[in-house]
């Protein structure tokens, strides 16, 4: 496992697929799912407290492995240690990233 944690911001462009990506980690620790998907370890559909009629779901946030990799290459997020296999540890936003979040807000 790489630990190293690059101590500059990393000046890279993101897409906004990888920015949703990267906020998602900022909210909380992505885990894999079923279908080459990450998202947050008990993410449900939930519903819209303002919502008058209850029937609207929000769905849930999700990315890719692609991205992940992407972001994970790039020093934005980590592995977190786990005793889980390689490639279903989950991960988290490291400084950089936040860093980066809050250069390009």
């Amino acid at each position: 496992m790489n630990t190293h944690v690059p101590t500059v911001i990393p000046d890279i462009e993101l897409t906004p697929t990888q920015l949703r990506a990267l906020k998602l980690a900022k909210d909380g620790d992505l885990h894999p799912q079923d279908g080459n998907r990450w998202t947050h370890r008990d993410a449900t559909v939930t519903y819209a407290r303002t919502d008058r009629f209850k029937e609207r779901p929000i769905k849930i946030k999700f990315t890719t492995t692609a991205v992940v990799t992407l972001l994970r290459e790039a020093g934005l997020i980590r592995e977190l240690d786990g005793d889980v296999t390689e490639a279903g540890r989950p991960h988290g936003i490291t400084m950089a990233g936040k860093m980066w979040l809050l250069k390009h807000k």
